[in-house]
């Protein structure tokens, strides 16, 4: 089995199989973000606790790709420092910036490096940064509530 494939049924089973994928009731902040482009839709919770994430929950619709993107995302965030978080936001950012050149740090970004081929396709990396923009969004909100 080659790379592109496994990382196929990785995209696959994290949009059957999402993590993350319920509202919770409490929440620090809430956001919806939309992909005018193609529909795609996502609502995120986020909750901080003890200078950590201690929940990161979402509900969406779209494609295959964008979901499982908010599935990684929601799991590979949920127990970081809001700052650790961004480095890992900032690293896939420049995974998906990379027009495919770049395979991704998997140490850092784990599943999140299964997206690397979706950067060879512009139209599409929307989609996958669709739930890491609404966490980047939300946690802009939660440091402007602090301050």
């Amino acid at each position: 089995m080659n790379l592109d494939n496994l990382y196929q049924e990785v995209i696959l089973d994290h949009y059957k199989n999402p993590e993350n994928k319920k509202l919770s009731i409490q929440k620090d902040v809430q956001v919806h973000h939309l992909n005018p482009s193609c529909g795609d839709e996502i609502t995120l919770n986020l909750t901080l606790e003890g200078g950590l994430i201690s929940d990161l929950s979402w509900e969406g619709n779209g494609c295959s790709i964008s979901m499982a993107s908010a599935s990684v995302m929601s799991g590979l965030l949920t127990g970081k420092a809001p700052s650790e978080a961004m480095h890992i936001l900032d690293s896939f950012m420049e995974l998906m910036q990379s027009k495919g050149n770049s395979k991704g740090d998997e140490n850092l970004l784990e599943d999140a490096v299964a997206f690397a081929g979706v950067s060879k396709y512009p139209a599409r990396i929307k989609c996958a940064l669709l739930a890491w923009m609404a966490f980047k969004d939300a946690s802009l909100q939660i440091q402007e509530k602090s301050k």
